[in-house]
């Protein structure tokens, strides 16, 4: 799952990104449990079938993410 969140957030990500696929998979890994978290929180995690709420939470922050770990790195390498 969380390689299909991870790339689910580089594809909503503007340009290329220079990651490898373990970095993607664990930022997609931390954007699902993030956004499980706070759809719960919100009460929106509670719906029968695929929660597209809930995967719209796990995409953003695998987006923002994605921006994270891009800069930092094209900064430093």
């Amino acid at each position: 799952m969380g390689a299909v969140i991870g790339a689910l957030g580089r594809l909503v990500v503007p340009g290329k990104q220079k990651m490898g696929c373990l970095l993607t998979i664990a930022i997609g890994i931390v954007a699902a449990l993030l956004g499980t978290w706070v759809a719960g929180l919100l009460g929106v995690s509670q719906t029968a079938g695929i929660d597209w709420i809930q995967l719209a939470f796990q995409v953003g922050f695998a987006a923002v993410g994605v921006v994270i770990v891009a800069g930092v790195t094209d900064r430093h390498g």
